[in-house]
């Protein structure tokens, strides 16, 4: 049986605040307790850095050489929420682009079979409801409006009691398609459209919540035409976003960070493939994806997913957007929990050790690894 021992890092982030002084008590298996005042006979570890519940992702094509469209199981699941936890990620939604209906059947299958596995916290259906003119690299010959068929799967998921986000086009999901997904639970995320802004608010007031990717597959933001990008920005539903760089502009990003109505509704997610933990190419739809400087690219040169972790993201918002470490951290952990249902992966207080991370002051990749079971042991 391992001794109760109090650790003080230099900050802990709870899932709402960063907090100095606070030490968390553990008994090596879990997070007992986070206080501000330790007892006088407590055993202290001190350490420097951040320690903070796992990062959530909501959107992770792929890691580790697995992408989850060429290994629809529940083993490919683990293999890519495996590669994703080596950089402080302990929760995902395992997410399947457009593809044929036996691929999106077989996927969910597999999470049905790995429901409750460690790190895989639901699914993320994206497409193939989506706009052709807006696909980026989802393959056309699979893009098709909103059938029965896939409102037929999101039910056996929501029957399994598991999490799900599926991104459609207004163009492609009528708003009673959208009304009905929504009332099943499901997370109805607005992406990969060339709709207006006037087609994306009848979506949003059918019931879908959030957005998928902010800026990139969608209609752009000009002086009279808001498109999918103004109408996510000037609302109050979530909106997730991938911050690499390469993606979006940091400017574009801190603009739209500062002009959202209502605070924590912006998400950070990676959109990984599976170069992420893993080899420095993959094959989808017959094509080969290649990493090149930073960034995923297809035969033509075109970007093809993301190559970053939510820890790089992380980094890149509080170095180069000015983001708070407190804001940035909810970006990755609290808002997407909160958006999904799934508070309990925004606190520490009970949670497994192998579930929360150090982090240095810098957010470096190399030090985003869940310490607490070898402090502790």
């Amino acid at each position: 049986m391992m001794t109760e021992q109090w650790i003080v890092p230099d900050a802990v982030f709870d899932g709402q605040v960063l907090r100095q002084g606070v030490g968390i008590l553990t008994d090596g298996l879990r997070v007992l307790d986070v206080a501000d005042q330790l007892p006088k006979s407590a055993v202290v570890t001190r350490v420097e850095g951040i320690i903070s519940p796992g990062f959530v992702d909501l959107q992770v094509n792929g890691g580790g050489g697995v992408l989850l469209n060429a290994t629809p199981t529940a083993a490919g699941m683990r293999a890519i929420s495996d590669a994703h936890r080596e950089f402080g990620t302990v929760a995902i939604l395992p997410t399947v682009i457009t593809d044929a209906p036996e691929v999106l059947a077989a996927v969910v299958d597999a999470a049905v079979d790995a429901k409750g596995d460690a790190g895989i916290a639901g699914l993320h259906i994206e497409g193939p409801h989506i706009s052709v003119a807006r696909r980026g690299t989802h393959a056309a010959r699979f893009v098709r409006p909103m059938d029965d068929g896939t409102i037929a799967q999101v039910k056996r998921l929501r029957e399994a009691g598991i999490a799900v986000m599926i991104t459609v086009a207004p163009e492609a999901a009528t708003p009673a398609q959208i009304s009905e997904l929504s009332g099943l639970g499901a997370v109805v995320s607005i992406g990969h459209s060339d709709s207006t802004a006037a087609q994306t608010q009848q979506s949003l007031a059918a019931g879908a919540r959030c957005f998928t990717h902010l800026f990139n597959a969608m209609s752009q933001m000009v002086n009279r035409a808001p498109g999918v990008t103004g109408a996510a920005i000037n609302s109050d539903a979530y909106a997730g976003f991938i911050c690499d760089g390469k993606h979006v502009a940091d400017e574009m990003l801190a603009l739209a960070i500062r002009a959202r109505p209502v605070a924590d509704r912006m998400f950070l997610v990676s959109d990984a493939m599976p170069t992420v933990g893993g080899p420095d190419q993959f094959e989808i739809y017959g094509q080969i994806i290649s990493l090149r400087d930073g960034q995923l690219v297809n035969q033509e040169g075109s970007l093809a997913g993301a190559h970053v972790t939510q820890l790089e993201g992380v980094a890149r918002l509080v170095s180069k957007l000015g983001i708070s470490p407190e804001q940035a951290l909810r970006m990755a952990i609290t808002v997407p929990a909160n958006l999904m249902g799934l508070h309990h992966l925004a606190t520490l207080k009970g949670r497994k050790i192998v579930d929360v991370v150090h982090l240095d002051a810098q957010f470096e990749t190399a030090n985003a690894i869940p310490i607490l079971a070898r402090l502790a042991s």
